[in-house]
């Protein structure tokens, strides 16, 4: 199975080499894509030196800080065109593990999409405050109350699509960001009936606190489920 894994980046400086490496030593028909905004510190030249030297390394550098949502349709797009059968995405700063990689491809065998799951069994977060813990509790019960996905953790981003997945959806037209860009693309996935599994995955936050959800952030992820509702009732997805 030929593997994508996409990273979208900025200012991971101190992360993004030590990740690549071990990324890399798993498997040799992985490859990744790192997408950097344009970050400060240099991740992307250092991405860019790493790729001289290794094929399997490719580095898409745009122009300003432009979103996860945008980043990984971005990368979606690069996979089905260079044709790989798995694409994953993956954060930068090992909150994610990479050890996890070869458990999620052993699953791909038998499913379409595979998410690593923060509470399929129980609550398996390091480091996140307790009004946070609580607000993507809350989040994930509403979003499968409101659309009735079967999901425990709807909001994750440590997952990997089969190609036929991104192929099926109109990429073009999903325009959400952050944790609303994952309810979507789980929500096509669901509507058009691919097989999804999820897998008990530890989260470690390397960078802990609320600074990261905005209140732009919590609104669109309330109101999205409401509109993929309505567009269900509306149109066939």
């Amino acid at each position: 199975m030929k593997c994508l894994i996409i990273i979208p980046t900025y200012n991971e400086r101190t992360n993004i080499e030590p990740l690549i490496k071990r990324i890399l030593e798993i498997r040799e028909d992985i490859d990744i894509l790192v997408i950097d905004d344009n970050s400060p510190d240099g991740t992307g030249k250092i991405v860019e030196e790493i790729s001289k030297s290794n094929s399997r390394v490719k580095l898409f550098e745009r122009e300003c800080k432009r979103g996860l949502g945008s980043a990984y349709l971005m990368g979606f797009k690069y996979a089905l065109q260079s044709n790989y059968d798995a694409v994953f995405e993956m954060d930068a700063d090992f909150s994610h593990d990479p050890a996890m990689i070869p458990v999620f491809i052993d699953k791909m065998n038998k499913a379409d999409l595979v998410i690593g799951s923060r509470y399929l069994k129980g609550i398996s977060v390091v480091n996140w405050p307790l009004r946070r813990l609580a607000l993507s509790l809350f989040a994930n019960f509403y979003i499968r109350l409101i659309l009735n996905l079967p999901i425990k953790d709807c909001t994750s981003g440590f997952k990997c699509f089969r190609k036929e997945v991104l192929k099926s959806i109109n990429l073009d037209k999903i325009k959400s960001d952050g944790y609303s860009f994952q309810i979507e693309m789980n929500y096509y996935a669901f509507k058009k009936g691919f097989k999804i599994e999820e897998i008990p995955i530890i989260f470690v936050d390397r960078h802990s606190g609320f600074s990261k959800m905005s209140k732009k952030i919590i609104l669109e992820a309330l109101l999205l489920p409401w509109r993929l509702r309505f567009l269900s009732w509306m149109t066939k997805i």
